[in-house]
């Protein structure tokens, strides 16, 4: 579809806001500027006129530059980078589970795609119940039965189909020597590995792969997954069919039913990516793509920016009146979220209803500028942890001609649920736990989620996935994502509103974050992120804080009117921007 330019009382607000809260996130009585005391140091960042992808991983950002000097295109150095993470980024790069693409090409169409897990045909409402009818520890989370339909490799190759402009073969193939030839662990890898090591030590494949001697692979180490190469090696040669059909199709639900779960070939060869209209927020003269349902994205963003518009507070005011009027408005976003939201594709969703201008202009005159409000009073308050598991993968890719891919994936928990199928080498997703598995339970982002998102065959389970491609006067402007779970949409709106309102890209992706998502009814504030004036001042309007480490791990681009490509990784992670 086509940009236009648009004007409006809200629009002309959000111009003006956009700065204010740059200013307020940054200064005064709020967080350190980046380079200061932030806690993560600055961004890596590197500008080119050739081409510019960021994502998790040296190698795999690589692995995309190296597609755009071979001719490719941004949706070929997307995939190609994407498929590298499952080599790289065990964590959440994955070949087994599912995500969201939005993709700019050169005539300023703007396209999404779905391709996130379904429930399979043999799921049922209560099958994380014990008899006694309450959940089953860790029954959502680290067993076969957690597993969702993959979507992962079918919907990087409906995108390359679509929008690639190489051979299939030529985009997977440096994902195949990666892992035929190795890659050095980096720290970040090792340390993540001795942290999920409960979970991954309960599989064969998964202990003799990452733990060969009873300790998780030191940084420095050369790791190579032969049985990952020839899985890459038979998709790259056959196609998607190679993963979804035959003997890795046998051998993937062979192990999954062995171990309890309840994914079939079926469900396998079934599965099927869906293209969507993009959801667009327009302010000024910009616009936001991103995904619709079955992610919460558009829903969070257009309600925290409409409840501004309303409650913007005294004019100029550059002091925590801005912080408090954020948190309040994504307090009302997310109690919407999380009551009302699922898989339209399965069941009726009042989207209509809960953007309703009139209602969220409502929402935000509800918003005390002296007092937090208690998430009781907003909507069903049930939770009792916060979230804890956020390893979700971004990158973001673009090219000079205009065209730009924002690409969110992920196998939910870090490592998925820990499961290396034996002979593939692909580690298994989680998914299922991002489904309401119970009334009043939380998932394991401290969500609790409505009836509407309940177990169905066939389902998608609501995300927080949240890829953006940001648009000023219809010309590409920002691409922009982070993993993060519930944090995700707050942390693209912070770091849309910084990079739009004067901030040079890495200074919007370094600069310290904070976020509310109704439940639990806490402020989380990242360690050492915001001044003990900005802690003092929410504290005392009611705000409950909880310190807790990074949120999101943003991998950006912005484009530059001289031409130029400036990709930014955040700090909070060990990815790195390349160029061809």
């Amino acid at each position: 579809m086509r940009t236009r330019n648009s004007s409006s009382p809200f629009a002309s607000f959000l111009v003006i806001l956009a700065p204010i809260l740059v200013a307020v996130l940054r200064g005064g009585d709020g967080f350190a500027a980046p380079g200061d005391d932030a806690p993560f140091g600055p961004a890596r960042v590197l500008s080119s006129k050739r081409g510019m992808v960021v994502s998790a991983a040296p190698e795999a950002s690589s692995a995309g530059a190296e597609v755009l000097a071979a001719g490719g295109n941004a949706m070929d150095a997307a995939i190609a980078t994407a498929l590298a993470l499952a080599v790289v980024y065990p964590q959440a790069g994955n070949l087994a589970g599912g995500g969201f693409l939005v993709a700019r090409s050169p005539d300023g169409t703007v396209q999404a795609l779905d391709f996130r897990e379904t429930a399979p045909a043999l799921s049922t409402r209560d099958m994380f119940l014990g008899t006694d009818g309450r959940p089953v520890p860790k029954a959502s989370t680290a067993t076969s039965l957690a597993v969702a339909t993959p979507g992962s490799v079918r919907g990087y190759a409906e995108a390359h189909r679509r929008l690639g402009r190489l051979p299939w073969a030529r985009v997977v193939a440096p994902a195949e020597r990666l892992a035929r030839e190795g890659f050095l662990v980096p720290a970040g890898l090792s340390a993540d590995l001795a942290e999920s090591r409960e979970l991954l030590t309960r599989w064969e494949e998964t202990r003799r792969l990452f733990f060969p001697d009873g300790s998780p692979l030191a940084a420095g180490t050369l790791l190579r997954q032969p049985d990952l190469a020839a899985t890459l090696a038979r998709v790259g040669k056959e196609g998607p069919e190679a993963f979804h059909r035959g003997d890795a199709a046998v051998r993937l639900v062979s192990f999954v039913r062995a171990h309890g779960g309840v994914l079939s070939e079926e469900d396998l060869a079934g599965y099927a990516p869906v293209w969507r209209a993009p959801d667009e927020i327009r302010f000024g003269r910009l616009v936001v793509h991103t995904m619709p349902l079955p992610s919460s994205a558009g829903q969070v963003l257009r309600s925290v920016l409409a409840q501004l518009e309303v409650a913007r507070g005294p004019a100029g005011g550059l002091d925590a009146d801005s912080y408090h009027l954020l948190l309040e408005a994504e307090r009302r976003a997310y109690a919407d979220r999380n009551r009302w939201l699922g898989d339209g594709d399965c069941t009726v969703v009042p989207l209509g209803v809960i953007l309703e201008p009139a209602r969220l202009a409502a929402l935000g005159a509800s918003i005390d500028p002296a007092r937090a409000t208690s998430s009781a009073s907003v909507g069903a308050s049930l939770s009792r942890r916060a979230g804890e598991a956020e390893e979700t993968t971004h990158l973001s890719v673009a090219t000079p001609d205009g065209s730009a891919v924002s690409l969110t994936t992920t196998l939910n928990g870090s490592f998925g649920n820990g499961a290396i199928v034996p002979g593939l080498g692909v580690l298994l997703n989680n998914e299922m736990d991002d489904f309401a598995i119970a009334p009043g339970v939380p998932n394991l982002y401290g969500l609790v989620q409505g009836s509407v998102n309940e177990v169905r065959p066939g389902a998608r389970p609501l995300s927080s996935m949240s890829p953006a491609i940001v648009e000023e006067d219809g010309k590409p402007l920002l691409v922009v994502g982070s993993p993060g779970g519930s944090t995700i949409p707050t942390t693209v709106l912070q770091v849309l509103l910084r990079a739009t309102g004067g901030e040079s890209l890495g200074d919007a992706v370094a600069a310290p974050r904070l976020h509310h998502q109704h439940t639990p009814d806490v402020v989380f504030v990242e360690k050492a992120g915001a001044s003990e004036g900005l802690r003092e001042s929410l504290r005392a309007r009611g705000h409950l804080l909880r310190e807790r480490g990074p949120i999101g791990q943003v991998h950006a681009v912005v484009f530059s009117p001289d031409g130029q490509l400036t990709g930014a990784a955040d700090p909070r992670g060990h990815g790195a921007p390349a160029a061809p």
